[in-house]
């Protein structure tokens, strides 16, 4: 019996030195959070910052060479004009169909290795759209 009224005496003391120890630590903790800090008001000499122009934006500055906040008809066409004398190889001022299509008719020679005015499977797969790989992610993997 003696053993009981050992083991339960040793408990109470064991849970009231818990009991002790928990409210001293909760005591010393401060319960009162620092001030916040106070940011200094931006100067009013400084300017407000500036919206990012948007893309439409961007695209109408692109087209008017003039900087009169207008497009004219010329300025619209300008670059396809540039686009269409490239395209016209013998200057005429007309595209024929050949011109226009110089490019693929161009891919197509270069693919026809034997010169049959076909492609074979393999010759085919010579004319495949080469992509670029997707950009690399150049993380750093070790830890700071």
């Amino acid at each position: 019996m003696w053993r009981f009224l050992a083991g339960v005496t040793s408990t109470l003391l064991l849970v009231a030195a818990g009991l002790f120890f928990w409210k001293g630590i909760a005591q010393s903790e401060d319960p009162i959070p620092p001030p916040p800090v106070v940011q200094a008001p931006p100067s009013p000499l400084e300017p407000p910052p500036s919206a990012e122009r948007s893309r439409e934006e961007k695209r109408f500055d692109r087209y008017d060479k003039d900087r009169d906040q207008l497009i004219t008809s010329d300025e619209y066409l300008a670059p396809r004009h540039k686009a269409f004398a490239k395209l016209d190889v013998n200057g005429d001022g007309r595209l024929s169909f050949e011109e226009w299509a110089v490019r693929t008719s161009d891919k197509f020679a270069k693919a026809d290795a034997d010169g049959s005015k076909t492609l074979s499977r393999d010759e085919f797969l010579t004319t495949r759209v080469k992509r670029k790989p997707p950009p690399r992610c150049n993380c750093n993997s070790e830890e700071n």
